[in-house]
């Protein structure tokens, strides 16, 4: 009975100061402190955002499927490249460094070199993606990996447990929870990876439609799509949390069988 009244605090705190920024944003517009061209208030930006929800819908599944593609081969690349690191270490101490260097060179910064190369299509935009998603994915699991209590491989290996075995078993298991951690990250790097990559040229996305409004000082219509990319990531979170969940049932029933214990031992 304790724990409901807390979850309803914990939903209500973000809700409130989401509303009191939503307050400050009004009454900054409403007394002209900043000119209304150049920070619409929260009213014309809802009216953009409806009026103009078809064509924002167009781009943003343009940019979510980029994002998406991106996302699955930046999985895909970071699951070969940590399990290639956990068992080769000569290979680990040879990459991990070139890997966080990728990391260090601005975003924006590769995007001209890739349209390029690449042209104009969705080719660049979802390497894009998968250079900005697959670093945190990869660390993550690699973290993971390192995290096993040798005992439990050693006691797999007096049972003749091979090398997959041992992976699938014991090594996979203990990755899911870093997995999860560095997929949340990236989920909400995937459709800003995305955007920033139409930003340089293209025919449709979120990045293309927002250059357009830009260019047209339709600044209400501009944060309009920044508000739209938030929710998309949002979602792209809460999608990571439901595959954990699905992934992962034992630990949320250990949580609630913790919970229950602490509740009833404080009873």
């Amino acid at each position: 009975m304790k724990r409901k009244p807390e979850n309803i605090k914990n939903k209500l705190l973000p809700a409130a100061a989401f509303c009191l920024i939503l307050l400050l944003w009004w009454g900054i517009s409403a007394t002209e402190l900043v000119p209304s061209y150049m920070l619409p208030s929260p009213i014309s930006v809802g009216k953009a955002f409806i009026n103009d929800f078809p064509n924002l819908m167009t781009h943003a599944l343009v940019s979510l499927q980029e994002a998406i593609y991106g996302l699955i081969i930046g999985v895909l690349l970071a699951f070969v490249i940590a399990t290639l690191m956990d068992r080769f270490e000569t290979l680990e101490k040879a990459l991990l460094p070139l890997l966080v260097v990728t990391q260090t060179i601005p975003t924006i910064a590769i995007a001209p070199l890739l349209v390029l190369w690449m042209g104009f299509g969705k080719a660049p935009k979802i390497t894009l993606v998968v250079i900005t998603t697959f670093f945190p994915i990869a660390v993550s699991l690699l973290d993971g990996y390192k995290s096993v209590d040798p005992d439990k491989i050693d006691l797999l290996r007096s049972m003749k447990a091979n090398r997959l075995q041992i992976f699938a078993h014991v090594k996979i298991p203990a990755a899911l929870p870093f997995f999860f951690s560095g997929l949340r990250v990236s989920a909400s790097y995937a459709v800003v990876g995305a955007v920033i990559s139409e930003w340089l040229g293209g025919f449709d996305g979120l990045g293309v439609y927002m250059t357009r409004v830009r260019k047209a000082y339709a600044f209400d219509k501009m944060f309009a799509v920044i508000i739209l990319i938030i929710i998309v990531s949002l979602l792209l979170m809460w999608l990571v949390d439901i595959l954990r969940r699905i992934s992962m049932p034992w630990a949320y029933l250990s949580n609630s069988q913790n919970e229950i214990s602490e509740s009833s031992g404080k009873e």
